[in-house]
């Protein structure tokens, strides 16, 4: 059984048991989680999906981490005018042991 959820403006598919990275989420580790933006769900009575949600259903995790992905580098330049920025970025992330779904 698998489920589809949408959490942060990303779509993710969803298994029991499967851990998850999704944006950061305002909670703390060991906290559970609910989604409630089902999209389509799949199981031994078919595919069932939702217009442009399905009704009842919801997926529940427990947080596992909060934490950041690996540093990705900005290099800005303009060639030939002695123009260099070098910054980079580290995107947070929270870490989710899909526990239950339901519908």
């Amino acid at each position: 059984m698998y489920a589809i959820i949408k959490s942060g403006g990303k779509q993710y598919r969803v298994e029991e048991g499967q851990i998850i990275k999704v944006e950061k989420l305002p909670l703390a580790a060991e906290q559970t989680v609910e989604f409630n933006q089902v999209l389509s769900i799949a199981g031994e009575d078919g595919v069932r999906y939702g217009q442009p949600l399905v009704e009842g259903a919801k997926v529940t995790g427990k947080i596992l981490e909060q934490g950041k992905h690996k540093k990705v580098i900005v290099f800005k330049y303009k060639a030939k005018k002695r123009y260099r920025r070098k910054t980079g970025h580290r995107q947070p992330y929270t870490k989710v042991l899909v526990e239950k779904i339901e519908g």
